[in-house]
């Protein structure tokens, strides 16, 4: 969006928070870098460059405005409705691959070579993966500068820099404040101190979000099939635990109308970005909520549903190949069911924790852990222990890969290559693992009676043909529909 210049100036002279994470505006007469919705006095078009990130303004030599705060701004959407190269670098940079593993390592989980994956960020965003990956751990450093006491070369440490006087230079030039600048000022705006540094590992802090938001069947969806020990609804938030680069996490994410709260307990702080990362992309809110309601609006059964609940969104996860898992277990039980399922493989080989806020127990175990289980210990017939076996061989042995860097046609084909997998088990894991936003479950049966129900086509091959006219965004069509019915997915708990 950032090359077409009339309708950027338009956004940033109408202050339009819908297009903040979209672009940047940076301007040549100060050396500042904004958000469309800056509430500055906008600049003079003729002093206004467009750039597609952050990264990209940093590079070019701008810093980041101190009033709007840029680099705070939601993620773009396009990451994650794409399943191109640059998109899938993106989703791996945002989950600290390049700070893990440098570039060579992003161009191998890729599958190009470094020079490709250079050469495809900088022609689209404007810096290559080392800007971005700094541009991120600035955002990070900055986060814990505002809302920890820690010392500054903890905070060095965690988000990522390689020396203290590494992390100083680079919030000097995004920022133009020194870190001790950054704290002070933070503490003036609110009034109250950074919190202490005794709760080793604790942070609080607000995940923004693209109004509209609904969030009953977001959170309902979350807790209505949370697995004992691993998930919980406690204290008016959705709570479970993270496995992480570095250790582990547990975090509280609370809905609210302007953004949600996330209270973040780590093992381990360099895990920071990484877990604000995944708790994004579960509750989807990089998504783009006027482009998604715009277009399923115009279907004229579908609209009422839309203008009750605007913005909609797909409740993703945080653990990819845990919650394939979890779709096999739930195959053709009830949630409750499916629910008690995943708790048994939870209790005899999930990572036991320690949670003194609440009931979580443990980690949920990764494929190599089930990869190792006696199938005939499972209480399940016999097809399904076989196609969960064979799901934990191959994402325990890498030949099936669902995380941030997987190409969606490639891993849906891959997905339906295995015994037991139907299109339904396929498109619910493309929706809620791998992020497809388009994908669809026409053989849902929740999805057909609401379909019946509205008077939209109810056989999967008749309401698919109708379905068309939805896309990309069939996969937010679906929880429309599953919206319709009574059902606790649908109510965020009380």
């Amino acid at each position: 969006m950032h090359a077409d210049t009339e309708r950027c100036v338009r956004a940033v002279q109408s202050k339009d928070s819908r297009f903040d994470g979209w672009f940047f505006t940076a301007v040549l007469t100060t050396g500042i870098y904004c958000r469309p919705s800056c509430p500055a006095v906008p600049p003079k078009p003729e002093n206004m460059v467009f750039h597609p990130s952050a990264a990209a303004c940093q590079q070019a030599g701008f810093r980041a405005c101190k009033r709007c705060r840029p680099d705070t701004s939601p993620g773009s959407p396009e990451w994650n409705q794409r399943a191109d190269l640059v998109a899938r670098a993106m989703r791996l940079i945002a989950d600290g691959l390049v700070d893990r593993e440098g570039v060579p390592g992003l161009a191998a989980h890729l599958g190009y070579s470094t020079r490709q994956v250079e050469r495809q960020l900088l022609a689209e965003l404007g810096a290559g993966p080392l800007a971005l990956a700094r541009a991120q751990r600035a955002q990070t450093a900055r986060l814990l500068v505002e809302t920890t006491a820690l010392p500054m070369a903890e905070i060095a440490f965690a988000a990522g820099f390689a020396s203290i006087r590494t992390f100083n230079d680079t919030v000097r030039e995004v920022f133009a404040l020194s870190p001790s600048e950054l704290r002070t000022r933070a503490a003036g705006r609110s009034g109250a101190p950074a919190a202490p540094a005794g709760t080793p590992g604790a942070l609080s802090l607000r995940l923004p979000f693209r109004a509209p938001l609904t969030p009953d069947n977001l959170f309902g969806h979350l807790v209505a099939t949370a697995v004992p020990g691993v998930e919980e609804w406690h204290g008016a938030a959705y709570r479970r635990t993270l496995r992480l680069p570095y250790g582990h996490g547990i975090v509280a994410l609370t809905p609210g109308p302007e953004h949600i709260g996330c209270r973040l307990t780590l093992t381990d702080l360099r895990d920071l970005p990484v877990a604000i990362s995944r708790c994004r992309r579960m509750l989807d809110l990089d998504a783009d909520p006027v482009a998604v309601d715009a277009q399923l609006r115009a279907d004229p059964l579908l609209a009422p549903l839309v203008d009750k609940a605007p913005g909609r969104r797909v409740p993703r996860t945080v653990d990819e190949d845990e919650f394939a898992v979890r779709a096999v277990l739930g195959q053709q039980v009830s949630t409750a069911a499916a629910r008690t399922h995943a708790a048994r493989l939870v209790t005899a080989h999930g990572t036991p924790v320690d949670d003194p806020e609440g009931g979580l127990t443990h980690l949920f175990p990764t494929a190599r852990d089930l990869a190792a289980l006696d199938p005939e210990a499972l209480a399940l017939p016999r097809s399904r222990r076989a196609t969960l076996t064979t799901l934990v061989e191959g994402l325990a042995a890498g030949t099936l890969r669902l995380g941030a860097e997987s190409d969606w046609a490639e891993a849906r084909a891959r997905l339906a290559a295995l015994p037991g997998f139907g299109p339904w088990t396929v498109e619910v894991i493309a929706m809620r693992a791998l992020g497809d936003p388009d994908a669809f479950l026409p053989t849902d049966l929740g999805v057909r009676r609401a379909a019946e129900r509205l008077g939209l086509p109810s056989t999967p091959a008749a309401l698919t043909a109708r379905a068309a006219a939805w896309r990309p965004w069939r996969a937010y069509a679906v929880q429309h529909l599953w919206a319709t019915d009574d059902h606790p997915i649908n109510v965020l708990p009380g």
